[in-house]
């Protein structure tokens, strides 16, 4: 996206790139239309629900069936059989908590401030963010219904309806899903993986035959790079797939994503083609036909690396080659067909990250967001103000790890709060209400306003929040009494209230122990460098259980940081100042380099289970000593590789390379001298090596023009 920006914003000026932008970003896609139906469907039921048996917090149960109507079947029950955990969770610690502290305004105090802490500690060191965020976010709309001065039976029931309200939703929500996928049959991670790769395919046909590019093709290819792969990380980060399968579908997916970019830039140049490379083109168009149908039939793409070609052609066909042939990689270690059968594991996931009580970040992070919570807590209450009580949500909903994350949220959920509540809300409430005098009516103008909310909210994860935060402010207006509302107080009290959360959060949140994005993003890829390190290391203990444990622990924690580093690059684009352009090259340089290192990653696994000798990787000793001293001289290019991207090593040629590159084909000649018979093993050597090698010559490359984290160069 910074790419298709910026030459956007040096020629056309700011609004001519916001309109050409929104364009692409409202445009119709194939399914949106579909997806916004189902949107639609289970949140006007929902809505109709609560007003027809007067049901409290019947605003919160719409939004949530409008959010949650968005995923898959399996992601959906596994989300209901969680959030209904989080919420029974939540709704028993309000009412015993608060019922222990209700007699005690100082006590209770206390118990709110804690409990914000303990919510955004939970943010931060739960793997299921998802999970968290409803539990939080039941226990903060609960907190001013104990502030009330009512019967504690009136409390205790208003917070079983919070319960009861949001359960209903999630479970309306999966009997539609489960409806729907009764009727479809279609798989949300793959798909959509098969999809981009038939878009770059078409790109290359077209052309390898000498035409032109459709102006379907190039809308796709741009609509898919403006997406990219966000949604496809988090279904793979929500499911239950086996560790081995997320781990392997996240190299696919990242490597489909750079396929896709790299295939939009080469469109959108018009980079001209000789008749001597267009065989290359045909070539490389079959070859992602053929992978295309390999994952389209859970069949696992044989290794068939591209030939060098002496056929001259562009630099950008270069890279989607070494691409693609990347594409097999991820599987190396896989030998039965069944492997895209989702893993139904009985053990669950672990809930916690393993370092939750010893990383300083979980605690940092609690005590940014509850400071900035509390000090909105103090202010409505001080002020007699609770209609101002979404100032407390909205430090929740926009609490994310960095600041340019955070900033994206801020900025959306505000807009959303200014469109949904001032905009339309005071359109409607002033021209439509007032002529409303029945439920069939108002179901009418829900549904046109949820159908805009929910456009919105399909569109790209840099715009999506917005349609949410629209539909969040008009059901706060409209449904939180059974009436017809036409206050315009209710309106002007949401939008204050997320000012106050806005401000709370750059006071405290922002100000307070804050990571710009670029900085944090260079510190998780250069530590994804070590930890490749020390995973080329393992295993390191002569126990066999002990290492079984270590090398998934370890596993864990790069997947994790790799996922964030992609993260961090989409928070970049959303933070401003001296080190803006800085930050963007150097997004756009990692950004190049993630699917490398993910498939580098899948590759180290498979080379450790020889290491290790397990069933079927089994090595004589001879070999395996051959390939503990590649491996180890791999692990210090790595190290030297994290050094000198983290400007601490020197400039110039890393002699390693020819190190790693001599200990290889030492290895090489130890297994022919053993004999036939592992030439698989063979090949994963020499394409990892390729692949390490590859990284390194571009992470080197590019260490005179990178930005460094002061803004010099060397």
């Amino acid at each position: 996206m910074a790419a298709l920006a910026q030459p956007m914003l040096n020629s056309n000026g700011w609004g001519q790139w916001l309109w050409q932008w929104l364009k692409v970003e409202l445009a119709p896609y194939p399914g949106r239309y579909v997806l916004v139906a189902r949107m639609v469907g289970a949140s006007t039921l929902v809505m109709v629900l609560s007003m027809t048996f007067r049901l409290p917090y019947g605003a919160y149960a719409a939004v949530y069936a409008l959010v949650l109507s968005r995923e898959s079947l399996v992601e959906t029950a596994s989300a209901v059989r969680m959030m209904t955990i989080g919420y029974a969770l939540a709704g028993g610690y309000a009412i015993v908590g608060a019922m222990l502290v209700a007699g005690d305004p100082m006590l209770r105090f206390f118990w709110v401030a804690a409990s914000l802490f303990l919510i955004f500690f939970l943010l931060s060191a739960t793997k299921n963010y998802g999970v968290a965020a409803r539990f939080g976010y039941l226990v903060a709309i609960t907190i001013p219904l104990w502030d009330r001065q009512i019967p504690a039976e009136a409390r205790v029931e208003g917070t079983l309806w919070a319960v009861g309200a949001l359960t209903m939703a999630i479970a309306i929500g999966l009997l539609l899903e489960a409806g729907l996928a009764a009727i479809r049959k279609e798989n949300d991670l793959m798909d959509p993986v098969t999809e981009r790769l038939a878009c770059v395919e078409e790109l290359l046909r077209a052309y390898a035959n000498d035409r032109p590019v459709s102006a379907a093709n190039q809308a796709a290819l741009e609509r898919f790079s403006m997406l990219g792969t966000s949604r496809l990380r988090r279904i793979l980060h929500r499911s239950g797939y086996g560790p081995q399968y997320a781990q392997q579908m996240g190299a696919v997916v990242a490597l489909a994503g750079r396929l896709v970019d790299i295939a939009a830039n080469f469109a959108r140049l018009a980079t001209p083609v000789s008749e001597e490379a267009r065989s290359r083109i045909d070539s490389l168009a079959g070859r992602i036909a053929t992978i295309r149908d390999n994952l389209k039939n859970s069949v696992i793409p044989l290794r068939d690396p591209l030939c060098e070609s002496p056929a001259p052609g562009p630099e950008m066909l270069d890279e989607l080659e070494k691409t693609v042939s990347l594409i097999p990689e991820a599987f190396v270690d896989s030998t039965s067909t069944t492997l895209f059968a989702p893993s139904s594991r009985e053990d669950l996931p672990p809930v916690l990250f393993s370092d939750i009580l010893t990383n300083a970040e979980h605690i940092k992070f609690g005590l940014r967001g509850a400071l900035a919570a509390t000090a909105c807590y103090v202010i409505y209450n001080a002020l007699f103000w609770s209609e101002v009580s979404t100032a407390v949500t909205t430090c929740l909903l926009t609490a994310l790890t960095t600041v340019g994350a955070s900033r994206q949220k801020q900025v959306l959920r505000f807009a959303g709060a200014l469109v949904g509540g001032l905009g339309v809300g005071l359109t409607v409430q002033v021209f439509i209400l007032p002529y409303i005098d029945s439920i069939v009516g108002f179901t009418v103008l829900f549904v046109v306003v949820a159908s805009g909310a929910a456009w919105i909210a399909t569109a790209s994860p840099r715009l999506s929040y917005l349609g949410v935060q629209v539909a969040v402010a008009f059901c706060l207006i409209n449904l939180q009494e059974f009436t017809i509302q036409t206050s315009l107080t209710v309106g002007r009290d949401r939008v204050i209230g997320i000012l106050l959360g806005l401000f709370m959060m750059w006071l405290f949140f922002d100000q307070l122990w804050s990571v710009p994005a670029g900085v944090e993003m260079r510190r998780a890829f250069v530590s994804n460098l070590r930890l490749l390190a020390q995973g080329a290391r393992e295993p390191v203990s002569a126990d066999a259980r002990t290492a079984m444990e270590r090398s998934y622990r370890l596993r864990e924690t790069i997947q994790v940081h790799l996922d964030k580093v992609r993260s961090l690059g989409d928070g970049v684009l959303f933070e401003f100042g001296p080190s803006r352009q800085r930050d963007l090259a150097l997004r756009a340089l990692i950004r190049t380099w993630q699917p490398q290192l993910r498939a580098l990653f899948i590759m180290r696994i498979a080379l450790w289970k020889y290491r290790v000798g397990l069933p079927g990787f089994e090595l004589p000793e001879t070999i395996r000593s051959r390939q503990r001293a590649y491996d180890e001289s791999s692990a210090q290019l790595l190290e030297e590789l994290a050094d000198r991207f983290d400007r601490n090593g020197p400039c110039g040629e890393i002699n390693l390379m020819d190190h790693s590159q001599m200990l290889l084909q030492l290895t090489l000649q130890q297994i022919q001298t053993e004999g036939s018979g592992r030439d698989s093993y063979a090949a994963l050597l020499r394409n990892t090596n390729k692949v390490m090698t590859s990284l390194a010559t571009e992470i080197v490359s590019s260490r005179a023009e990178s930005p460094s984290p002061d803004g010099t160069t060397p």
